[in-house]
């Protein structure tokens, strides 16, 4: 299994994220700095021809890094602050490492795609969005193999609006903003599954040396780093507080119904046995009064908790519980 593809669903640990914070207060500080002297902003322009046929290698750092557009930097750095929750379950190296391989992945497939696309539409690539930005949509990958996707209201009825969708429309946002952007999202989303996947074992060659992490921790990370917040929702994916709140509605009803569930397994280890007839069954709780019968488990959801190595009892009664939601289920059954 590769050592990036597995997380315990809604944990989420409370370390720093001196990395997110860096990168948050560097490149937005030198995206302000380059407005304002924009004579040097011709340094930091991603120019692929420059570096093809002039061979200008030091754009592919200048231009990978740094912004030109307000805009661009505003949407990345809301997605560096969502994302800053792998930084908290991978840990701050391989956090750095991910970031790092997809990098460098991702700046091959620039100069792939820029190629293909001149020989399938014979139109020339010639620059691209500057900044952070193919890296950052390579973190799309994990987040959406590996954030449970957890409902938090519904528009019109039939719209649903999760803890994920404003990541999602932030995302949007930041891919129509230039007309090329869509390669670098294409680039950072090959880059981000190939490196998740572990391709041809990716994470071994490309990842953030020992000494260069064990700086950073000594140097860098008391100038960035930041006492944990105890009182973040441990949902922690909305950027406004209207969100956040709506989390935290979210996060008590969970527990609710987490000690509902307790409950109903405690009282059905001391329900009596004894008896022909079940009166709980002739007459239920006011709660189910009106409810013609119980609803039916789907048999997928209970085989996928068996298999995670729960029982089929507590499979059922977790998924009632949870009104048959196999996150939330996964997550009673993983706190017992």
């Amino acid at each position: 299994m590769s050592q990036l593809n597995y997380f315990p669903p809604l944990v989420l640990c409370t370390d720093k994220a001196p990395l997110s914070k860096g990168l948050l207060l560097v490149l937005n500080g030198l995206t302000v700095m380059l407005t304002l002297l924009p004579q040097y902003q011709d340094l930091f322009v991603y120019n692929l021809q420059a570096v093809t046929q002039q061979h200008q290698v030091w754009r592919l750092l200048c231009g990978r890094l740094v912004c030109l557009d307000v805009k661009d930097s505003f949407c990345s750095s809301l997605l560096i602050y969502n994302f800053r929750i792998f930084e908290r379950r991978f840990g701050t190296r391989k956090f750095a490492s991910f970031l790092l391989g997809t990098w460098c992945l991702s700046a091959l497939m620039d100069f792939i795609l820029a190629q293909a696309f001149q020989f399938l539409f014979d139109y020339e690539v010639e620059e691209l969005p500057a900044g952070l930005l193919a890296p950052v949509f390579s973190l799309f990958v994990p987040f959406y193999l590996s954030v449970p996707r957890m409902p938090v209201t519904q528009v019109l009825g039939h719209i649903h609006i999760t803890n994920k969708s404003l990541v999602y429309i932030v995302g949007l946002q930041l891919l129509t903003s230039s007309p090329f952007m869509w390669l670098l999202a294409l680039s950072g989303l090959i880059s981000g599954g190939l490196y998740h996947s572990n391709v041809l074992r990716l994470q071994k060659l490309l990842f953030m040396p020992a000494w260069v992490s064990r700086i950073g921790r000594y140097i860098l990370e008391p100038l960035f780093s930041s006492e944990s917040n105890h009182y973040e929702t441990p949902l922690g994916m909305g950027a406004t507080l209207d969100i956040q709140r709506q989390q935290r509605m979210d996060l008590l009803d969970q527990q609710l119904l987490l000690a509902q569930y307790n409950e109903a397994r405690r009282n059905a280890r001391h329900q009596p046995q004894a008896g022909l007839l079940q009166w709980t069954r002739l007459f239920p709780s006011l709660r189910h009064r009106g409810q013609n019968r119980p609803p039916v488990q789907p048999r997928p959801q209970v085989a996928r908790l068996v298999e995670m190595g729960f029982s089929r009892i507590d499979a059922l009664e977790a998924l009632r519980a949870s009104n048959n939601d196999i996150n939330m289920a996964t997550n009673f059954l993983l706190q017992q």
